[in-house]
């Protein structure tokens, strides 16, 4: 099969010709019809010092996708050939103190697809049953493809948040913030403020339902105005902009909400007595995805018609355009990148 293979450890990406996977007996093979470019493609088609302290070439690329079973092991019974489906990407044991105490999602033995075991920029994928995630008939294979960030979003915006009528700050319009900000809107908030550096993907946030989108000088302004001077219930932080974090920090009101989806590149500087202790206010941090609440979350928003995420998709590619497919995202000129590949 034609497959997207990181096989150096040195920049690119190499188009090859690879064996289709074996499945076990509780594993199902999927022929991939559509996948998700994400900015850890991105990282490991650079090389950088993430990628290269994290992965081990060679390896099939890509953790975001849809498609078709096309095989299933003989163990499997809740999965069928021709059943149409996505999957959850983070593959965990199972058996640790986190994955049973309902925390899978943080769980210390994950194996992610993509980057610790082979992925899905390729025409079939093996993945555990467990895994694998049902589509409904109506919800095309690229939104199917973008059931990762979008739950990345869904965790970051409503766990832990009442986000019914609250004010609402989402720092930093990538794909996964500008899916926060559409997830807001239909949640019921009363006011959200999407900020960026970008015009274009402000004007992505605004599409989506931001009420104010604005660049982070006049973000201060934004709040101020929306909020009477008491600072925002919920600041969405998916930037990893120190500068982005130290004004969420500080835009949040008293008693409020700090969600924490970027990562920063380097480490930085937090007063913590003023800027949290003082404050009172809770800080989360978010990885991936709830296993599987935060699935269920998705599924019900995309069944109301509430939220659309469609508007965020702005490039789509064949496999073969993986080159141009990292040119639109280094831009900055992209929402979300998907690869056509069934």
């Amino acid at each position: 099969m034609r497959a997207l293979v990181k096989s150096s450890a040195s920049p690119g990406f190499t188009l090859a010709d690879v064996p289709t996977p074996t499945i076990r007996d509780d594993e199902v093979l999927i022929q991939v019809q559509r996948a998700g470019v994400c900015g850890t493609d991105v990282h490991i088609y650079e090389w950088d010092d993430w990628a290269s302290n994290r992965c081990r070439p060679s390896f099939t690329v890509g953790h975001e996708f849809a498609g078709d079973v096309v095989q299933v092991g003989s163990l499997v019974r809740d999965v069928a050939v021709g059943d149409r489906v996505t999957a959850e990407g983070h593959i965990v044991c199972g058996r640790c103190h986190l994955c049973r105490t309902g925390n899978a999602h943080v769980c210390p033995n994950t194996k992610i697809i993509g980057v610790d075991r082979d992925g899905c920029f390729a025409e079939y994928i093996a993945m555990p049953a467990t895994n694998v995630w049902h589509l409904d008939a109506n919800i095309p294979y690229e939104i199917g493809g973008i059931h990762d960030p979008m739950g990345n979003a869904f965790h970051t915006a409503l766990h832990g948040t009442e986000i019914p009528g609250a004010t609402v700050l989402v720092t930093g319009c990538g794909p996964i913030g500008i899916f926060a900000v559409g997830i807001c809107a239909a949640a019921g908030a009363s006011r959200v403020i999407a900020s960026d550096i970008n015009p274009r993907r402000l004007e992505l946030a605004r599409s989506m339902g931001a009420h104010d989108a604005v660049y982070p000088r006049d973000v201060e302004a934004a709040v101020r105005s929306a909020t009477d001077g008491l600072g925002v219930d919920v600041v969405l932080e998916m930037s990893g902009v120190p500068a982005a974090i130290h004004q969420a920090f500080k835009e949040v009101r008293l008693g409020g909400r700090v969600q924490m989806l970027g990562i920063p590149a380097r480490p930085m500087e937090v007063n913590f007595a003023s800027e949290i202790i003082f404050k009172g206010i809770t800080v989360y941090g978010v990885i991936g995805r709830r296993m599987y609440d935060t699935w269920i979350q998705m599924s019900q928003f995309l069944r109301s018609g509430s939220f659309d995420p469609t508007p965020v998709i702005t490039h789509r590619f064949p496999l073969e355009g993986f080159e141009e497919a990292i040119h639109a995202i280094k831009s900055g000129d992209a929402g979300k990148v998907v690869f056509e590949i069934g």
